[in-house]
């Protein structure tokens, strides 16, 4: 794994900037929310009601597969330059392992490799009591921004 530049990172100017670049997005229709954030990971949370319900009245595996594309997306974000370089999932698997109706899910993604073209990252979606959820993957292409 690629050593980032710890020094320069500032988890209130990240926090801050995915709270203004989610407004009228789907992360903030579904109520996700960044609240942590270090070099190699980036967390949040979502209210798990009935906007995110499927019709049994349980977590949609698709609201729990939009946190983790949120977070992983959002994390490889932090490893590149946006002036130039722009970021695409290209895989996303999930497995869901417990169901939930109602609280607060908390997505944790934890970088598993940073290559100069692609990124991995581990989430973990775990509920108020720390019990995993969901467990997902996504790799990410670096791309250069068009011009």
């Amino acid at each position: 794994m690629s050593k980032i530049n710890r020094k320069d990172f500032d988890k209130t100017a990240v926090l801050a900037m995915y709270a203004k670049v989610t407004k009228n997005t789907l992360m903030e229709t579904l109520g996700i929310e960044y609240i942590d954030a270090g070099p190699e990971y980036l967390v949040a949370t979502m209210p798990v009601n009935s906007k995110v319900h499927q019709p049994m009245g349980l977590l949609h595996g698709g609201a729990s597969v939009a946190l983790a594309e949120s977070l992983g997306s959002g994390a490889s974000l932090m490893l590149i330059d946006p002036e130039i370089q722009e970021v695409r999932g290209v895989e996303i698997s999930a497995n869901h392992l417990k169901s939930k109706r109602a609280g607060v899910v908390t997505g944790t993604a934890k970088l598993v490799h940073r290559g100069r073209m692609l990124h991995l990252w581990e989430i973990r979606i775990t509920d108020e009591n720390g019990e995993l959820i969901s467990l997902c993957k996504i790799t990410n292409i670096v791309i250069d921004r068009r011009k």
